[in-house]
């Protein structure tokens, strides 16, 4: 398994287990096409949630879905509408969470105000 691949198993498993501690369901999408990786039953309704890791606290975030094949890479831009959040970890455990959905977008940077805090168990 590739290390990228690894890092958002992990990511996605720190989503789960963070929005189940907050109080939402959480469901997983039977593809692996669909541009979310979550879905949360919470207050607000049903959320489709995209998870991204960083390796770095301060860094920029890639949006962008990127993969190979015969003729060489392949780069995918977040279309309109194609998930309701973004959910970020990062490699020292802090996360992140925006209300919205950055298409078109290269990349984005977690600031303090999107963090997510996370009540002890």
């Amino acid at each position: 398994m590739r290390k990228t691949q690894r890092k958002g198993d992990v990511a996605v498993a720190q989503a789960i287990a963070t929005f189940t501690r907050l109080g939402h369901d959480v469901s997983l999408p039977i593809t692996e096409s669909a541009a979310y990786d979550l879905i949360l039953d919470c207050d607000e309704g049903l959320k489709r949630v995209q998870v991204r890791f960083t390796s770095s606290p301060r860094s920029q975030v890639d949006l962008r879905r990127i993969h190979s094949n015969g003729s060489g890479y392949v780069v995918k831009y977040t279309k309109p509408n194609a998930y309701d959040w973004l959910f970020v970890v990062n490699d020292r455990g802090e996360q992140f969470l925006l209300k919205d959905c950055l298409h078109s977008r290269r990349s984005w940077t977690p600031t303090a105000a999107s963090r997510v805090t996370v009540p002890p168990r």
